[in-house]
């Protein structure tokens, strides 16, 4: 069963960000993950506040998101992107593929 991360983040250091944004691509493929969602402009359709950098990843399993997000070489770059930016991350699990 397919699993996702939904990020929305507020960037508070671009520079520092930017290096994050640059690695760890090779690391979510490594995973076996991939980006559904990253940036783009987000509308907010029901609710309150301002959305604001949206990023989703999917993984092919909950356990490979686990690793990956728990995992030694992404620990380094989870730092980065906690040093740059503010926001939520969720993990979720999909609907198996029919």
């Amino acid at each position: 069963m397919p699993a996702y991360i939904h990020g929305d983040i507020e960037i508070t250091d671009p520079e520092l960000y930017e290096t994050y944004r640059l690695q760890v691509p090779a690391i979510i493929t490594a995973h076996g993950g991939r980006y559904l969602v990253r940036g783009g402009a987000p509308e907010l359709l029901e609710g309150e506040g301002s959305p604001r950098r949206q990023v989703l990843l999917e993984f092919p399993t909950m356990a490979q998101l686990r690793a990956f997000y728990d995992g030694p070489d992404y620990a380094p770059l989870k730092a980065l992107r906690q040093r740059a930016s503010l926001g939520r991350l969720v993990a979720m699990e999909g609907v198996a593929p029919p």
